[in-house]
């Protein structure tokens, strides 16, 4: 038996090595895997003993030779091809183990590998006759399979050539994501390049399989985007059941909202509760406990079985309020005292506890129905506030625009069509997923009662009548912030100056479907 080595990652490596030869695998290694084998006293050839070539181009040539590929590709069923080794005095290789640059670490187009993918897919074709390593993890299984039975079964081999073409799909579809992204940024890239490529290649790998789907009877798991760490990765799950599906889309949305709450306030404590991906009760406070009482306080009933979303560390006297309040389904903060998780794991033992880093921001947004996809840039909260407009008689107060800026935010991410009331920095009324906007306003000043006085209201998208701002005005709404846009503007604005309210134009919708 013959194996060719050549990789990047040496985790592992001199260990299952020296396992192949002393079992009387012949070696062949590599550039910088020869000086590890040699350094550890692992005895093999290099490539240049097996091509009669040397490396060439700092590298970028070395087993791109017919005497490496010939003993991979070689099909031993035919005839015709075993006669062509023997003709040329070639040996079969029966073990590839190659791992890629590490693209993904630091892009570059030094880092584009070429003769490891076309090792990888050679072996991973003729996998019938050849075993392909692509990760150290695999090493151990294929080591003892070796020792058990002298040889790698077919079934064995089938597996490790699909996570192979997975492994060289996921690389391309990372350098494909970078030259979309302007590659080595040459200006003439970045200029031809297109936020919405002509092609997408998501090559996805499973990260964690969850409790269940949406449903109990559906299977769910959250993947990423294979050679990337996204936010989730750094997220510890320190007590409660297993996440299921909607928990970590609920947690997501409400992770992020927490600090989207914070960008035009940095000075103060946010606290989001999210049930079924909108808030039941968001608000800012002088402090986490603040924020989290003035929260909850929006909507109690809806926030049991919810997630909870602490806009910072979670301190014992923190917990003792979320361990009285309604069983959270999760609780996400970016950390937990060790007081805190003991006081939680006491009264909500079932409740996932979960300590996480900021969110990377949102790029794309792909939706899938059937074979076909959706596909759009993330929605932003592109104009600043600074250049929203005021098209009513009445001018906001310095507490009305810090109101209009939380009711607006979180309507940002609340499903249309959608009207959020907000009052002293407190999402007190949420109005979501309505087919009439009326009656999403309805359902928002009846949820926020007689905390709507005075207080502050957003619509996702323009009011297309003014019947809409009236039933808001006439639960005492002294503030409305909306995107504009309505060829009946002119009534819309002119229903506010008679209501003698303020109206802001943001000129920006934020439909959420």
């Amino acid at each position: 038996m013959r194996a060719l080595l050549s990789v990047w990652d040496k985790t592992g490596l001199v260990a299952f090595a020296r396992g192949l030869s002393d079992l009387g695998v012949e070696l062949i290694a590599s550039g910088g895997t020869a000086k590890a084998l040699e350094g550890a006293g692992v005895a093999h050839l290099v490539v240049e003993d097996v091509t009669g070539f040397p490396e060439m181009l700092d590298g970028r040539v070395k087993t791109l030779h017919p005497r490496i590929h010939a003993g991979i590709l070689a099909d031993r069923d035919r005839p015709e091809h075993v006669a062509t080794l023997v003709e040329h005095d070639i040996t079969p290789i029966d073990l590839v183990v190659s791992n890629l640059y590490p693209f993904t670490s630091d892009p570059s187009i030094e880092l584009i590998d070429i003769g490891g993918p076309a090792m990888v897919r050679a072996a991973a074709k003729n996998y019938r006759h050849v075993g392909v390593l692509t990760s150290p993890s695999q090493y151990e299984k294929v080591l003892d399979e070796i020792v058990r039975t002298g040889t790698l079964a077919q079934t064995a081999r089938h597996a490790l050539a699909r996570a192979a073409f997975a492994h060289t799909a996921g690389y391309d579809a990372a350098i494909v994501r970078w030259l979309d992204r302007g590659g080595e940024k040459d200006d003439a890239m970045s200029v031809t390049r297109s936020d919405l490529p002509e092609t997408l290649h998501l090559a996805l790998e499973r990260a964690e399989i969850t409790r269940y789907g949406e449903n109990p009877h559906q299977s769910g798991a959250r993947y990423r985007f294979a050679g990337t760490t996204p936010w989730w990765d750094g997220v510890t799950k320190h007590a409660g059941s297993a996440l299921s599906y909607l928990n970590l889309f609920d947690a997501d949305a409400a992770w992020r909202l927490v600090h989207e709450l914070r960008v035009d306030a940095p000075e103060r404590s946010a606290v989001a509760i999210i049930k079924h991906a909108n808030a039941s009760g968001a608000a800012l406070g002088s402090s986490l406990g603040e924020a989290f009482s003035k929260a909850l306080a929006a909507d109690p009933q809806s926030a049991f079985g919810g997630v909870v979303a602490i806009g910072g560390e979670v301190d014992v006297e923190l917990a003792t309020l979320i361990a009285a309040g309604p069983q959270a389904d999760v609780v996400i903060a970016a950390g937990f005292s060790e007081e805190s998780l003991a006081a939680l794991v006491a009264r909500r033992k079932a409740t996932r506890l979960l300590s996480a880093p900021a969110p990377e921001p949102l790029r794309l947004s792909v939706r899938t129905f059937g074979d076909s996809a959706l596909v759009q840039n993330a929605d932003e909260l592109v104009v600043p506030v600074s250049e929203w407009r005021c098209v009513t008689s009445a001018s906001p107060t310095a507490q009305q625009l810090q109101d209009l800026v939380v009711a607006w935010r979180v309507c940002a991410r609340t499903t249309s069509n959608a009207i959020v009331i907000a009052k002293d920095g407190v999402a007190v009324g949420v109005g979501a997923g309505q087919q009439s906007r009326v009656v999403a306003a309805g359902i928002a000043t009846t949820k926020a009662g007689d905390a709507a006085r005075g207080a502050a209201a957003a619509s996702d998208a323009f009011f297309p009548f003014a019947d809409g701002l009236e039933s808001l005005t006439d639960a005492g709404v002294t503030s409305v912030v909306q995107p504009g846009g309505s060829v009946r503007d002119a009534e819309v604005i002119d229903a506010a100056n008679k209501a003698g309210i303020v109206m802001m134009l943001t000129g920006e919708r934020h439909f959420r479907h």
